[in-house]
C-alpha cells in the first residue's frame, strides 16, 4: 500500500522560506514521478509543482519559478519543496502526489496516491 506523508509545514511570516518534506513508502519511490499541489480556502487544488523518478525532469507552475525548489532524494524515499520569499497568497493546504509513471506532470488527475496535507499559513 503506498502512503505519502507531508511535513514540514506550519506559521511563518512573509517572506520567510519552509522546507516541506514527503515521506513514500510503499512501493519503489524512485520508479515514479512526483508532485506538489495546494488548495487553498473555498479554492481548487492547484498545480505547484512535479520532478521525475530520477529528479533530472522538474516543472513549475509559472508563478512560482524562481521561488520554489522541487527535489527528491532516491536513497531516503522523500521528496522536498523548498519555498522561499513566502507570500500571504502562498498560504494552503499542500499534498504531494505519486504517480504511476516516470515523468511528471501538472494535472491532478495524472497522480494516483495523495499525502493528508499539511498546512502551511503565511501571516502579513
Amino acid at each position: 500500500q503506498v502512503q505519502l506523508v507531508e511535513s514540514g509545514g506550519g506559521l511563518v511570516q512573509a517572506g520567510d522560506s519552509l522546507r516541506l518534506s514527503c515521506a513514500a513508502s510503499g512501493r519503489t519511490f524512485s520508479n515514479y514521478g512526483m508532485g506538489w499541489f495546494r488548495q487553498a480556502p473555498g479554492k481548487e487544488r492547484e498545480f505547484v509543482s512535479a520532478i521525475s523518478w530520477s529528479g533530472g525532469g522538474t516543472y513549475y507552475a509559472d508563478s512560482l519559478k524562481g521561488r520554489f525548489t522541487i527535489s527528491r532524494d532516491n536513497a531516503k524515499n522523500t521528496m522536498y519543496l523548498q519555498m522561499s520569499s513566502l507570500k500571504p497568497e502562498d498560504t494552503a493546504v499542500y499534498y504531494c502526489a505519486s504517480r504511476n509513471s516516470r515523468g511528471y506532470s501538472d494535472y491532478v488527475g495524472d497522480y494516483n496516491y495523495w499525502g493528508q496535507g499539511t498546512q502551511v499559513t503565511v501571516s502579513s
